[in-house]
């Protein structure tokens, strides 16, 4: 911002960049929870090991989660005046 970007366009580069992070990461995590269904499927009692509806339900929660722990500081670090930033600085 100190060299002229907008507060819009810092916050979302911010939270693209955490968000790609975030896809890769559940992708990752996806893969391994199917691998692990069938020594965890003695631990589930009341849901299926494959249960789609559980799997998209903790990937939206997680992707949520996300994208408020990365769009909260990120819109309050861009309304900070950059020639303060860099006086304190």
């Amino acid at each position: 911002m100190a060299l002229g970007a907008r507060p819009q366009a810092v916050v979302r580069a911010v939270v693209r960049e955490s968000m790609v992070l975030t896809l890769a990461g559940m992708a990752l995590g996806l893969c391994g929870a199917l691998a692990l269904t069938r020594l965890m499927s003695g631990l589930l009692y009341t849901v299926r090991a494959h249960d789609p509806s559980t799997f998209a339900l903790v990937s939206c929660l997680l992707g949520l989660t996300a994208l408020l722990a990365t769009y909260l500081p990120a819109r309050r670090a861009a309304s900070i005046d950059p020639v303060e930033a860099l006086r304190f600085e």
